[in-house]
C-alpha cells in the first residue's frame, strides 16, 4: 500500500491537491483513503473514503484514558478527576491526532492513502516526533529499569525513596509501542512526501529547505506540484509580467531533480468534483527509490579513518553543526536537528573532522586504540 503525505507552503493549495489526487485515483479504480481535517464537498465515490482527524475529541479521549489508568495514584494525591465535558484541547495536541490517523490509514484495506499534512515546517516537525519522543522515553525510563519491576519494593525500602509506580511503566510501554508503530509507517519505503508550491521566490527556498529536512530524516520526496500556473500568451501587460516571473521560478523548480507536476490556475477557488478533476496531478505509480543509504567507508589502510557519508541535498556548510554525545551524533542542518545513533563500528572511534562535498556530508572517524579490536 502506498501512502502519500501532502504538504507545502501555507496557502499553496495542498488540501485541494490532496483531495484532487485522492479523487482521481479512486475514479481510476483504486481503493483510496483521504486523511484531511479540511476536505469538504467530495462526492460519494465507492472507492474513496475520507478520514477526518478530530484533535479535540482525540485529546479528550487520551486524557481520560490516562486519568483512568492513573486513578490509584491520583486518589492518593487527593486529585479531583476531570470529566469529558470540562476538557478543552491543549496546544500541541493536533500533531498527535494526525499521527494516530496516519497509523489508522496504514492499517486499512485500501490501496492508497493520501494524507493532508499541515504546512511544511509543522509537517516535518510532526513526522520527526515519534522518533524524538521514543528517544526521550528511553532516556527517562530505560527499558532495563522497567525490567526490574520485582525489585522495586525492596529498592524503595533500601533507598528510602519512592520508586516509580507500575502504572507509569505500563503507560510508558504503551506509548513506546504506539510511537514505534507510527515511526514504522513514516519510515516505510512505500511512504512518500509530495510538496505543493506556487512558483515564486518563496517556493524555491521552500524546496531547498524541504529537501534538506526530508533527507535528514530519511524521508522520500516523490514529486513537486507547481500549483496555480497562470496562462501564457496573455495580451495584458500586467498579467503577462506576472506569468513571465512565475515561469522563471518554475524553471528553477524543474532543475531540482524531483518529478514536477504542473497544475493550472482556475481563476477561482476550486468548486466541486469537476474542478478537482482539473487539478489532479499525474497518476501515482510505484514508490520512488529509497533514500540514499548512509554508508560507512573504510579508509583505514589509506588514511587511517572511517568515513560516514550522510547525503544532505541543499545543505550549506555554514549552517551545519556536529556534536558527539556518547553513542550519538547530534547533527544540526539549517533549521533541523536530529540525534543520529552511530553505527557499531563508529562507536569505537573519535570524530576527527567533517566536510561537505556536493551535498554529501562526510564525517571522519579515527579508531580509538583503547576500544578498537587489535589485530594479531
Amino acid at each position: 500500500m502506498r501512502i502519500i503525505l501532502v504538504t507545502g507552503l501555507g496557502g499553496a493549495g495542498r488540501t485541494t491537491v490532496a483531495a484532487a489526487t485522492a479523487l482521481a485515483e479512486a475514479r481510476a479504480g483504486r481503493r483510496v483513503l483521504l486523511v484531511s481535517e479540511d476536505a469538504e464537498g467530495l462526492p460519494d465515490d465507492g472507492g474513496l473514503r475520507v478520514l477526518r482527524p478530530e484533535p479535540a475529541a482525540d485529546f479528550r479521549r487520551e486524557f481520560l484514558a490516562l486519568q483512568a489508568r492513573s486513578g490509584v495514584a491520583l486518589d492518593l494525591l487527593g486529585a479531583a478527576p476531570f470529566e469529558d465535558a470540562e476538557l478543552t484541547e491543549l496546544p500541541g495536541s493536533r500533531p498527535f491526532a494526525l499521527l494516530r490517523a496516519l497509523r489508522e490509514a496504514a492499517d486499512g484495506d485500501h490501496e492508497l492513502a493520501v494524507v493532508d499534512l499541515p504546512p511544511l515546517p509543522e509537517a516535518l516537525a510532526a513526522l520527526a516526533l515519534p522518533e524524538q519522543l521514543r528517544r526521550y522515553l528511553s532516556r527517562l525510563l530505560p527499558p532495563e529499569r522497567q525490567a526490574a519491576r520485582a525489585l522495586r519494593p525492596m529498592l524503595a525500602q533500601l533507598a528510602g525513596v519512592p520508586m516509580p509506580a507500575q502504572w507509569l511503566y505500563e503507560t510508558t510501554a504503551r506509548w513506546e509501542a504506539e510511537l514505534a508503530a507510527v515511526q514504522a509507517v513514516v519510515e516505510d519505503p512505500a511512504t512518500t512526501v509530495r510538496l505543493v508550491l506556487e512558483p515564486g521566490p518563496a517556493a524555491t527556498r521552500a524546496l531547498r529547505t524541504a529537501r534538506l529536512g526530508l533527507a535528514l530524516h530519511r524521508l522520500r520526496l516523490d514529486a513537486v506540484v507547481a500549483n496555480r500556473l497562470l496562462p501564457a500568451g496573455s495580451e495584458d501587460p500586467w498579467l503577462a509580467g506576472l506569468t513571465a516571473e512565475q515561469h522563471r521560478h518554475l524553471a528553477e523548480l524543474r532543475t531540482a531533480g524531483s518529478a514536477l507536476h504542473e497544475l493550472p490556475h482556475l481563476g477561482r477557488a476550486p468548486r466541486g468534483a469537476d474542478d478537482l478533476a482539473l487539478l489532479a496531478p499525474a497518476r501515482t505509480g510505484a514508490a520512488p527509490a529509497p533514500a540514499p543509504e548512509w554508508t560507512v567507508e573504510d579508509r583505514r589502510e589509506a588514511d587511517g579513518v572511517l568515513v560516514w557519508h550522510l547525503p544532505l541535498p541543499g545543505a550549506v556548510k555554514e549552517e551545519l553543526s556536529l556534536v558527539r554525545r556518547g553513542d550519538e551524533l547530534l547533527l544540526t542542518a539549517g533549521p533541523f536537528r536530529r540525534n543520529l545513533p552511530l553505527p557499531g563500528a563508529l562507536r569505537r572511534c573519535t570524530v576527527t573532522g567533517a566536510g561537505l562535498v556536493d551535498g554529501d556530508l562526510r564525517v571522519r572517524f579515527t579508531p580509538d586504540p583503547g576500544l578498537w579490536p587489535r589485530t594479531p
